[in-house]
């Protein structure tokens, strides 16, 4: 039995609800439409969308492998796009509903040594400010959802577990969970989870970009 299985087993044994793991493949790019089939052939819909599937590769752009790379982009940018528009109609036609994208604190600046991780969460950011203005005055909410370094198989999986970024400590992910729950409930458009993440970001905001994307590079190494 996969992760999402153990997963969809928990929430229905703890909070008595129906839940189903449906696995997909999105760093293919007819993923998100087999998805949508699939949950038509189960009469299923979609009333809260949140698009946190995404991962990262730490190194230098020309360097790392170029599959990957596109795979990243397919998976952080394409796939969030394509499943937002197969759902998003539906919603405003029923007048109910929601969109949560996951971005980062990496969504701000620059990011030398993850350049397309970086680029790609600040698509994310830009789309989901976006969406979030082009459904106003109707019922439905949109948040981007942009945490700091947190503790999950991502940095694992980028390769990045000894990076400063991520020597200076990591999130718990119950309470980026719970943050992004809330300001989802109140159609906060962007919501960064922690003191010190929302520090750094404003800290970029007032800084040069010559700077925080050094000061960027700093940590990714």
């Amino acid at each position: 039995m996969n992760r999402l299985e153990e997963l969809a087993q928990e929430l229905h044994a703890n909070f008595r609800v129906p839940a189903f793991a449906i696995t997909a493949d999105l760093a293919q790019a007819d993923a998100p439409g087999k998805l949508a089939e699939e949950l038509r052939r189960r009469d299923l819909s979609v009333d809260i969308l949140v698009n946190n599937a995404g991962f990262a590769l730490r190194g230098r752009f020309a360097q790392l492998d170029l599959q990957r790379q596109l795979d990243m982009i397919q998976v952080n940018v394409a796939a969030v796009t394509h499943l937002t528009r197969i759902f998003l109609p539906a919603m405003i036609q029923r007048n109910r509903g929601g969109v949560m994208n996951i971005a980062s604190t990496a969504a701000f600046q620059a990011g030398p040594l993850m350049a397309i991780y970086y680029a790609s969460k600040a698509f994310v950011l830009s789309f989901t400010e976006a969406l979030h203005e082009e459904v106003a005055g109707t019922a439905l909410r949109v948040t981007c959802l942009c945490p700091g370094p947190t503790e999950t198989g991502f940095a694992a999986v980028a390769g990045a577990e000894n990076s400063n970024l991520f020597k200076r400590g990591a999130g718990r992910p119950d309470l980026v969970a719970k943050t992004g729950y809330e300001a989802l409930q109140k159609n906060q458009v962007i919501a960064i989870p922690g003191l010190m993440n929302n520090m750094m970001v404003l800290g970029g905001k007032l800084g040069p970009r010559s700077m925080t994307r050094r000061i960027a590079m700093t940590l990714n190494q």
